[in-house]
């Protein structure tokens, strides 16, 4: 006869069994049901979020539910335009969703978000059909479009490995930021709901290839009217290159040039600060090209910028400033291709210096500083004080400007005097000072050795041209400091400023451009632009 212990085992055996069994085989038909449900799942996602959406369209080609854990993964997810649908706006080969379970502690049923080498597609057409729509962003059905991916509140979103391209006019030089990494987690605000900024964020990026880019800072998603940011910003090795065409767009002409810098920025409901504590700008060459096509969009651009200036110096709530702002090895320049005669002037192997550079009175006075070479020869120092125009104008600037060759400046001569030299040296000083709405100061050219006719260079001209060059030349020899061997000319400046909304840099550099053709053109005041200065 069995004991009483060998009768107890047999049913302990039986009931771990069952006990093992039924978990294994609910979790089978869990993972089978998951399969069944994901073509169904697929369908009806697709056609909610395409319904939610208004100008955009999506393709999920495959959905797989995971019952255990309550995980979803979208694959091939696309996103087009509908008004220019190629390329793709974007391309998701893997999104998962899922609980976030470590959350499950402090209470709250929140979701996390992982997506895997996502790709972003940007062209100059499908931002300007952005911008031209009339439904607003917060009508777009976005976020309606993301509570039918995964019905709970995102908390942690990471991507990893993503790129994003913008095209604008020229395919052969996209802008790139590739191997883009994301982190940003408490989205919900549910650790530290106190703090102004309660949920770290970290992302960094490879920028045109050679080039790299981070931030790192905390946001406050949640925030009302908009989402609250505040981050650190560090960039080094950006091409300038690659903004060619986007230059080119605003009349400038850009070549070549590194990029490097480090700042931080804040944007809130109730404060707004950008500030760049390091920019650093090397070997770059950059030319303002005016010209009579393009005169029309120059003037309407200048008053949109004058107005923007004006809306944002002294905002109560927005404070710009840079702390410190360097150009080395630099090359700038400006091309007048309007001219009777087009001509380029230009500083080269420039170094300059901007600092407490703001957009707040308050914050004082910013200073420039600049050591180059004039058209490539005269060795040139300049040095300014300006502080936002608060009423008005207000700059002090110093000039000196070294043995610049004058044949270096034939084609401005030929432009606005209508000769040009085979030799001589030009110098220059000046002091200007624009302040309250008067201009106080002068300015003094020096011309050395200057030869003005010279019948081998001028032997194809008309005999009254080579007339009024003789009669150029002749009166620069008579003005002409006999123990220097100079021509000098100071013009002294004073009086109120006529267009006070004028820019105290526009106002400096023509009464500089002024100043030199009637020391230049002595007694021929009339063929110099402007007539010299009153």
């Amino acid at each position: 006869m069995a004991t009483k212990s060998e009768l107890i085992k047999p049913r302990s055996s039986k009931l771990l069994r069952w006990l093992i069994g039924i978990p294994v085989v609910l979790a089978l038909l869990l993972v089978a049901g998951s399969y069944f449900l994901d073509e169904p799942l697929r369908r009806f996602m697709e056609e909610r979020i395409n319904r939610n959406l208004k100008g955009y369209s999506v393709r999920l080609p495959a959905v797989h539910l995971q019952l255990i854990g309550l995980s979803l993964t979208l694959k091939g997810l696309t996103l087009i335009q509908q008004a220019h649908p190629a390329p793709a706006v974007a391309s998701f080969p893997l999104i998962n969703a899922s609980i976030h379970w470590r959350e499950i502690f402090s209470g709250k049923l929140v979701a996390e978000v992982l997506l895997n080498q996502p790709n972003i597609n940007i062209n100059l057409k499908q931002l300007s059909s952005e911008a031209a729509s009339t439904v607003p962003l917060k009508e777009r059905g976005w976020q309606q479009a993301l509570e039918d991916i995964y019905p709970l509140k995102i908390n942690t979103v990471t991507v990893t490995d993503a790129n994003v391209t913008y095209i604008d006019q020229d395919p052969q030089k996209p802008l790139v930021l590739s191997h883009l990494n994301l982190r940003a987690t408490n989205i919900r605000n549910i650790h530290q709901p106190d703090l102004i900024y309660p949920s770290p964020f970290t992302l960094d990026t490879a920028i045109f290839e050679s080039g790299s880019g981070s931030i790192e800072g905390h946001a406050n998603f949640l925030a009302q009217p908009h989402i609250g940011l505040k981050g650190r910003l560090s960039l080094d090795k950006i091409p300038l290159d690659y903004f060619k065409t986007l230059a080119a767009r605003s009349n400038f002409s850009l070549d070549g040039g590194l990029l490097k810098g480090t700042g931080n920025a804040e944007y809130g409901p109730t404060v707004k600060t950008a500030r760049m504590e390091s920019l650093i700008i090397q070997g770059m060459k950059l030319d303002y090209i005016h010209s009579p096509r393009t005169a029309g969009a120059e003037k309407a651009r200048a008053v949109v910028i004058k107005k923007a200036a004006r809306k944002i110096t002294n905002k109560a709530d927005l404070l710009i400033r840079a702390d410190t702002v360097i150009l080395t090895g630099c090359t700038l320049g400006v091309v007048n291709k309007a001219a009777r005669k087009p001509y380029r002037v230009f500083l080269a192997d420039t170094d300059l210096r901007l600092s407490n550079f703001s957009n707040q009175f308050e914050q004082g006075p910013a200073q420039v500083s600049v050591k180059a070479k004039f058209m490539g020869s005269g060795v040139t120092t300049a040095s300014a004080t300006f502080r936002p125009e608060n009423r008005g104008p207000d700059l002090d600037l110093f000039v000196n400007i070294g043995a610049t060759r004058l044949t270096s400046m034939n084609d401005l001569l030929r432009s606005y005097g209508d000769f040009d030299v085979s030799a001589g040296v030009f110098s220059l000083v000046t002091e200007l000072h624009i302040k309250n709405g008067a201009i106080s100061g002068y300015i003094k050219p020096f011309f050395k050795g200057m030869d003005v006719y010279d019948r081998r260079t001028d032997s194809d001209r008309g005999v009254g041209h080579k007339m009024y060059e003789m009669m150029v030349g002749g009166v620069a020899k008579i003005l002409e400091n006999r123990p220097r061997h100079q021509v000098a000319t100071k013009v002294y400046i004073s009086g109120p400023v006529e267009n006070p909304e004028t820019s105290g840099w526009q106002i400096a550099l023509e009464l500089i451009k002024n100043g030199f053709f009637k020391a230049i053109l002595p007694g021929f005041e009339k063929k110099a632009s402007g007539g010299g200065i009153k």
